[in-house]
């Protein structure tokens, strides 16, 4: 499951918030094809209707390079089988294009599951860009007043510094990538999303990461600022022998078991809360 993107789109997704000061691109990237496997496991079900102890649906936001299905299926399996509602979105050419216009997508679509299901509110769980793109919607496009909880996975939040300064190689990711030079530590995109309160409305934050993430570097850049409705976990703090690196971390027995906690109660995920580590 780890290896099913094509190569160019793994090239691109570990240049994911690698580059930033690389410009935008001159013109637009053709549409690139999502994932001929259709929708991950259990989501996307138009019928279904929340239950009382499971109120809220779950939203889950692909990566840069992703599509709805790729790294996603064992996340949505899982949650399906708790009991919630799954939902799944194409956005962004992938991923790669402008965030906030991506974010702009994910208010259409959450708007779309909410008419269906008549909730009130959703959940989201998103990877890598998608665990930070939904944040641009709960700070600037409304999304605070129908979001409960955001799991961010290896999300990248305050971006990556594995490649700073205007060189060749940011220049040419960015005129394939407009979203990985958003991506980029210091960018003026995430500068923006990070003035003032990282953790804006009634939104309880979660954010996964690896030690071993080789795309967001640091990996502790997918923190969010200290507060009652934030809980950072590192995997390794609670599973010293997971190796999972970045395209691993949606996958891991870990990460699904930190989801649930969150979705399962009010708040975050419990700071102390000691999940499956196998």
């Amino acid at each position: 499951m780890r290896h099913t993107l094509g190569p160019l789109v793994v090239v691109l997704l570990l240049a994911a918030g690698l580059t930033a000061t690389a410009p935008a691109p001159a013109t637009a990237l053709p549409t690139l094809p999502t994932s001929p496997l259709g929708d991950p496991p259990g989501a996307n079900d138009w019928s279904c209707r929340p239950t009382a102890s499971h109120p809220t649906p779950v939203v889950l936001v692909h990566g840069t390079g992703g599509d709805r299905t790729n790294l996603l299926q064992r996340l949505s399996a899982g949650i399906k089988a708790a009991g919630f509602c799954v939902y799944s979105l194409d956005y962004g050419n992938r991923g790669l294009d402008d965030i906030a216009a991506s974010a702009g997508e994910l208010k259409t679509f959450t708007q779309r599951v909410l008419r269906s299901t008549g909730a009130r509110k959703v959940s989201m769980v998103g990877h890598s860009q998608g665990g930070m793109m939904p944040r641009y919607y709960i700070k600037f496009l409304g999304g605070d007043s129908v979001i409960d909880d955001l799991v961010g996975l290896s999300p990248s939040n305050h971006g990556t510094r594995i490649t700073a300064g205007d060189n060749a190689f940011t220049r040419l990711v960015g005129f394939a990538c407009t979203s990985c030079v958003q991506q980029g530590a210091g960018s003026p995109f995430l500068t923006r999303l990070n003035a003032g309160d990282e953790t804006p409305g009634a939104v309880s934050y979660t954010q996964v990461t690896t030690r071993y993430d080789e795309v967001v570097v640091p990996h502790t850049s997918g923190y969010l600022a200290a507060g009652p409705r934030t809980t950072n976990i590192t995997l390794q703090s609670k599973c010293p022998l997971e190796l999972t690196e970045h395209l691993g971390t949606p996958l891991a027995t870990p990460s699904l078991s930190i989801t649930l906690d969150a979705l399962t109660h009010v708040g975050p995920a419990r700071p102390a809360f000691q999940p499956r580590c196998l």
